[in-house]
């Protein structure tokens, strides 16, 4: 299954991803849900191998930046070709690049790449992409997964997936499982409790013990609201401008 060239007239969710590192795929996509939708077929893995688009007897990807630095940039030229493979391959597919210089992905987007064919993925290592290769591919969608720095977009193309993943029609068990997590209202989940009912001296709530579904349904939404404000302010913020 793996490396294939996707058949896009399945009802198949694609993925190609574009990294110097193949053997992480699918990795822990491999097991629990994803895995089983791997199995099944609901989704497909194709790494691509960008060091097979270098020209060099030495299979060259990257150069040092223009200018002076420390580290190195991967070459336009060849990430370009493998862009045009992943192209030619599943001509459909957006194309996402791991980037902390993209726009933050929010759960509206990852519902968005879920109703669709599938995604192709291009991974950073490195110090970056050259620049020229966003300039001449404008069709690449730069993504980043947040305020953080990683080794690689390896991890981020796997945390994207994942959130893809989840959302294909018959991962998870029930339709609506989903609808109450974080981000997926605006708001952070409410606060889950399971037995005992007594721990360490610290009860469950009453009101999720008193068996009024109404009630327990209003406190999930007022803590939902209370949560995020005291943790997330810049969530809380963007929710109440979307209602003013």
């Amino acid at each position: 299954m793996f490396g294939q060239k996707p058949n896009c007239d399945l009802m198949t969710f694609q993925t190609q991803i574009l990294t110097l590192y193949p053997e992480m795929f699918p990795g822990p996509l491999g097991v629990s849900l994803a895995g089983r939708a791997l199995a099944e077929g609901k989704w497909a893995c194709s790494p691509i191998h960008i060091r097979d688009f270098a020209t060099d007897k030495h299979r060259t990807v990257d150069d040092t930046p223009a200018g002076g630095g420390a580290g190195m940039v991967l070459k336009a030229d060849v990430m370009a070709a493998a862009v045009d493979h992943a192209i030619e391959k599943a001509s459909d597919l957006p194309i996402l690049a791991m980037t902390p210089r993209g726009k933050p992905i929010t759960q509206s987007r990852i519902r968005e790449l879920a109703s669709g064919p599938g995604v192709t993925i291009i991974c950073g290592r490195f110090e970056g992409f050259d620049e020229r290769l966003f300039d001449a591919r404008p069709q690449i969608e730069q993504i980043s997964m947040g305020d953080i720095i990683l080794s690689g977009g390896e991890m981020g193309a796997l945390m994207l997936l994942d959130a893809c993943i989840r959302l294909l029609p018959g991962v998870m068990g029930a339709a609506s499982s989903g609808d109450d997590e974080s981000f997926e209202q605006g708001l952070l989940e409410y606060p889950h409790y399971t037995r005992p009912a007594m721990w360490e001296g610290r009860t469950i709530p009453e009101v999720l013990r008193s068996g009024d579904h109404a009630k327990i349904d209003e406190w999930r939404k007022r803590q939902s609201k209370i949560d995020t404000r005291l943790r997330r302010p810049d969530l809380w913020e963007r929710y109440k401008g979307v209602r003013d």
